[in-house]
């Protein structure tokens, strides 16, 4: 049984195993700084999915320093942070997945935002993600959508 950490390899151990739940509330309560993003996700039966690769440009942040960001931040500590997340990525740091909420309305970037930022600067078209929403008809229509995504 793996043990924990932050990573993209340690969060695709624990899926491997069927833990990739257990790994996203560690996570989250530790180095995602979010427990209450983890108590809200826990009230509800939830379908978790990943991680897995997909385009970058299918989300959009909803935090940062900008003026319709849902959740801003103060700019200087927000380009502090996405630099060195870029230099990061430069150096190929095994940085954690962007979870990733799906439903009827699309996609929701709900964990991730710098490291969507980093990306972004740096030009990838692809990124590491788990996916996560409520509902069977919402996991079975994301399951089709991503199967369809693979065949293209």
């Amino acid at each position: 049984m793996s043990a924990y950490n932050q990573t993209l390899t340690c969060a695709c151990a624990f899926a491997a195993e069927g833990r990739i739940e257990e790994w996203i509330h560690t996570y989250l309560c530790s180095d995602g700084h979010n427990k209450p993003f983890s108590d809200g996700l826990k009230l509800a039966k939830r379908f978790y999915i990943g991680p897995v690769q997909m385009p970058l440009a299918l989300f959009r942040r909803c935090c940062g320093p900008e003026e319709d960001m849902k959740w801003r931040t103060d700019a200087e500590s927000f380009r502090r942070h996405v630099a060195f997340l870029e230099t990061a990525v430069q150096n190929n740091a095994d940085l954690p997945p962007l979870l990733i909420q799906y439903s009827s309305d699309g996609f929701t970037l709900t964990d991730g935002n710098h490291r969507w930022e980093a990306y972004h600067r740096i030009g990838l078209e692809t990124c590491s993600v788990i996916v996560w929403g409520t509902g069977k008809a919402d996991e079975a229509a994301f399951r089709l959508a991503y199967e369809a995504y693979l065949k293209n």
